[in-house]
């Protein structure tokens, strides 16, 4: 006789193991790949600004000394005749530079805060693939219980 079998759709606890283990490795697979790609943009940028960067900082450096040094030549000269004019004129002019140098940190500290350091697309993908998979999971546990 012919044997009547009968297939509802339903799979074995094997097949959809296995179902949930491939989609969980492309879904890792998927959001590594996107981190090393935000790194990888971030380094090449790196790479290039570091170089300019250094350049800037020792020709900016060496305009900055003499720019200092006329400035404290300038105003000794103000207080010319004067024991310690070049020491008046070092204190003013060290007193201005300490003042610039905390407004240049100030807007400096709030620029880096409000820049991620980390990549910021990956990490909103991130948490919106857990609200997702929390409420995946809610409704695949409502469905059994």
């Amino acid at each position: 006789m012919h044997s009547v079998r009968v297939d509802n759709g339903a799979r074995s606890l094997g097949a959809i193991l296995a179902d949930i283990v491939q989609e969980l490795q492309e879904f890792v697979n998927t959001r590594i790949q996107m981190v090393k790609s935000e790194l990888h943009e971030t380094i090449s940028a790196v790479s290039v600004a570091l170089p300019l960067g250094l350049l800037t900082l020792i020709l900016a450096g060496t305009g900055f000394l003499l720019l200092t040094g006329a400035v404290v030549v300038v105003i000794a000269a103000a207080f010319a005749g004067n024991a310690y004019a070049w020491v008046y004129a070092f204190l003013i002019v060290g007193v201005l530079w300490i003042a610039f140098g905390g407004v240049a940190a100030f807007f400096a500290y709030n620029e880096f805060r409000s820049k991620a350091k980390f990549p910021k697309h990956t990490l909103e993908v991130l948490k919106a693939d857990k609200v997702w998979m929390e409420s995946e999971a809610r409704t695949k546990y409502d469905r059994v219980a």
